[in-house]
């Protein structure tokens, strides 16, 4: 049975997760161009962490970071390598989605790899309704960024 849950980041049975999130944005990314959150920083104020677990192992991550009353960015969604090709990073998404639209959030934005290796990300994103825009948040144009929004009617 597969479940995803509000946890807190920090908790020594996740460390793997954060540790692949951590090695695949370094992989090919330059560090001036890597955007994510450690662990702890995921724990903030206005932060919201969710856990993919399948009887109980960690096996995804995902977060909701408010920018404003009306806008949230997804932030550390990250499904196992050796995992993946099962569907588990679009139920990730869509539930990160619902949490969006339940929060009364009207627009949720992310910022992914412009590489190659980030295809994957950004064609399940465009498939769930996120279109290309410009750098928002704090972002700047960036030749290794890819910036998406979904708006809620």
């Amino acid at each position: 049975m597969i479940t995803i849950t509000l946890e807190h980041p920090v908790q020594e049975e996740l460390a793997l997760l954060h540790a692949r999130h951590t090695a695949a944005m370094h992989a090919d990314t330059p560090p001036e161009s890597i955007h994510m959150l450690p662990a702890g920083a995921l724990a903030a104020p206005g932060i919201r962490f969710y856990v993919l677990r399948e009887e109980g192992a960690a096996l995804g991550m995902g977060a909701l970071k408010a920018i404003d009353p009306t806008h949230a960015e997804i932030k550390s969604m990250h499904v196992l390598e050796e995992m993946r090709g099962r569907g588990l990073a679009r139920m990730m998404l869509g539930h990160l989605v619902t949490e969006a639209r339940a929060a009364g959030f009207a627009r949720l934005s992310l910022e992914t790899g412009a590489q190659p290796s980030f295809a994957p990300a950004r064609a399940l994103y465009l498939a769930e309704g996120f279109e290309i825009c410009g750098p928002f948040e704090g972002y700047t144009e960036d030749p290794n960024s890819v910036y998406m929004t979904r708006r809620f009617g």
